[in-house]
């Protein structure tokens, strides 16, 4: 764990900052939009920018990262994302916001792809879990504490802008000072769309309305609460119970998922999730007034329960469809799955918004309510259809929402990555005239021996 964490600390402190500020600005924007009075079809339009942004930049950036290496990107583009920040103070307008969204969320997946790659190179195949376990702890944990940003200033003035771009700088200071090499990036194997849907329909399925759900979620949340009349730090509190409770059931849902079918698991969580949103609209009759914490109570008990459900989801699907596939196609899917994920978070701020402008603001529930319930009606019917497949290289892992095609090599579960002989060895081996193989190569020589 020592040596994990001297190997790799710059990364974690600067991805810890960036988080932070992400969480900060996400609740920001949306609070400010209410007390700009934006109305809620331009807030959802300015919010889904972020994933047009996000979308683009996770087919681009392996290209950028393999021209100027991993250091000039993330210094880049961190730059970039705390110059955008700063101008949403000047110009408070839906269209410039959604272009700053978009270039926020460029500039974003672009850093989760440096460093999701970078800390797959400084990892081994006996710590590759360890880390993405570390990597997942920090990025839910500063994105919590970051939400507590929030009361900083109020949302009106421009010093909670000021605070979120300095946040941003500081995360460029461990990443430029670090004497650590950065790794080669290599291309990912690819795999085409309609190849995963035959592989697994409902994972294809289950990531494109889980990625509608969630880029809502997340985005919309902070508005639905300010127009509930919560106060800043009621608000803070909500995305913050989010946060944690996403990250605190990641284990024992896939504990459960190892254990039963996974699909059962896939269609109980989503059904759950639902039944946590209906309850949370029922408890919302207490939520019109401005009052103290206890009063909203029951709202945070089951929004709690509501994250505690859904937020795994992501997993179960990449587990799920890794139960249909081989272990050397493992990247590839989870690859796709999260281009499919993008393609639904597009839309999903927008359509959420047009939901609260027909029913109110619990329209965001519905909505919610609705995408859950169609994953579970999926799944139902994908459970007749097809029958349990028991493949055993398919673990649950948990992974972040965030996670990218290159983050997806941090999963232990996938193919075998040979471990590099160190020159020390190497002379070593020399030395004693042993002609050093790669593993494959040895467990192929020793099974023709034992067949002689």
């Amino acid at each position: 764990m020592g040596k994990l964490f001297k190997n790799s600390w710059a990364l974690f402190l600067g991805m810890g900052l960036i988080m932070m500020a992400h969480g900060f600005q996400g609740s920001l924007l949306g609070v400010r939009a209410v007390a700009e009075e934006f109305s809620l079809t331009s807030t959802g339009f300015m919010m889904s920018g972020y994933f047009v942004g996000y979308f683009i930049g996770a087919r681009t950036i392996p290209n950028i990262i393999s021209g100027v290496g991993h250091i000039r990107v993330f210094a880049a583009f961190a730059s970039i994302a705390s110059l955008g920040i700063l101008v949403h103070s000047i110009f408070v307008n839906p269209f410039t916001w959604f272009i700053l969204r978009i270039i926020n969320g460029f500039c974003m997946v672009c850093m989760f792809t440096v460093a999701e790659s970078w800390l797959n190179d400084r990892s081994s195949n006996k710590n590759r879990g360890k880390v993405l376990s570390i990597y997942m702890i920090i990025l839910y944990g500063a994105m919590g504490i970051g939400m507590f940003f929030l009361n900083f200033s109020k949302p009106e003035n421009f010093e909670p802008f000021i605070l979120i771009s300095l946040i941003m700088s500081a995360a460029l200071i461990p990443i430029l000072l670090t004497k650590r090499k950065p790794p080669n990036f290599k291309k990912l194997k690819s795999m085409s769309l309609k190849e995963l849907y035959e592989c697994s329909p409902l994972g294809m399925v289950g990531a494109l309305f889980y990625g509608t759900t969630q880029s809502a979620l997340f985005t919309l949340l902070a508005v639905y609460a300010a127009s509930m009349n919560f106060s800043i730090f009621e608000i803070s509190f909500v995305t913050f119970l989010l946060a944690i409770s996403g990250a605190i059931s990641q284990y024992p849902v896939g504990n459960l998922s190892d254990r039963f079918d996974r699909r059962l698991v896939i269609i109980y969580s989503t059904f759950g999730a639902a039944l946590f949103a209906m309850l949370a609209i029922f408890s919302s009759s207490s939520m019109h007034l401005p009052g103290s914490l206890g009063s909203k109570f029951w709202f945070y008990i089951f929004l709690t329960f509501f994250a505690f459900c859904s937020l795994p989801m992501f997993s179960l699907i990449l587990a799920h469809t890794n139960d249909f596939i081989t272990k050397d196609k493992f990247v590839a899917a989870g690859a796709g799955l999260q281009f499919t994920f993008g393609l639904g978070a597009i839309s999903g701020p927008f359509l959420c918004s047009l939901f609260m402008n027909l029913v109110g603001d619990n329209g965001f529930f519905i909505f919610l309510i609705t995408f859950h319930s169609l994953i579970g009606i999926f799944g139902i019917y994908r459970m007749k259809v097809r029958p349990t497949k028991d493949n055993p290289d398919s673990q649950f892992t948990p992974v972040p929402q965030t996670i990218t095609p290159a983050g997806m090599e941090l999963n232990p579960t996938t193919e075998h990555i040979e471990e590099p002989y160190t020159e020390k060895v190497k002379k070593m081996l020399d030395r004693k005239g042993v002609n050093y193989k790669k593993e494959d190569e040895i467990i192929e020589e020793a099974e023709n021996t034992s067949k002689i």
